[in-house]
């Protein structure tokens, strides 16, 4: 096994790594645009040729921010839906248990897919085309909830969820602490309890 090469390999893992993680928190905390690779590469404290060694452009760099917030995402709803694969309205209340708690964290911009999608109108940025995708597994994923629970128009419910999920996102400064996730789990209650009518 070569050492040195293996060495090299690791290293450029980590610049990347890090790069990502600082723009990562910078494009949530103050928004994509407002964001120069000047400063992702002094934050990160790497040369600016460095950043474009790994990210090819700027829009690169976003789109793997939100790469990344997408596999966060779905690995705590992974998490969660393996917990209960027996009982899709425990799993339902669950999802909703812990958006709520997402929604309510003090440092929390609201869903960074959307404001993506808000800071760049263009339909084929590739962030934009990231931001797309979440969605619409966000929504075939309420889909397959749906037709556990029986639904009658199971398609219908999914996209009332997916509203219902995106409205928490955008709404979270309004809430009281500690409502979200009543809210959310009553509101999903009375939405499921309607669609098996």
């Amino acid at each position: 096994m070569n050492t040195s090469k293996t060495a090299i390999t690791s290293g450029t893992t980590e610049v990347r790594d890090r790069i990502l993680e600082t723009a990562s928190t910078l494009f949530y905390s103050q928004g994509v645009r407002a964001v120069g690779v000047d400063l992702v590469a002094e934050k990160a404290q790497v040369a600016k040729t460095s950043l474009y060694r790994h990210f090819r452009t700027k829009d690169d760099l976003v789109a793997a921010f939100l790469q990344r917030e997408d596999e966060d995402f779905w690995q705590c709803w992974d998490r969660v839906a393996q917990l209960h694969t027996g009982d899709p309205m425990a799993e339902l209340d669950a999802h909703f248990g812990w958006i709520g708690e997402r929604v309510e964290r003090p440092n929390y911009r609201g869903c960074p897919q959307i404001n993506v999608a808000a800071e760049f109108p263009e339909q084929d940025h590739p962030a934009r085309k990231v931001a797309l995708a979440h969605k619409l597994d966000l929504r075939r994923r309420l889909k397959a909830i749906a037709e556990r629970l029986e639904a009658k128009r199971p398609d219908e419910l999914a996209g009332q969820l997916a509203l219902f999920i995106n409205g928490a996102f955008v709404s979270s400064q309004i809430f009281m602490a500690g409502e979200a996730t009543r809210l959310l789990i009553a509101t999903a209650h009375t939405l499921v309890a309607a669609a098996r009518v």
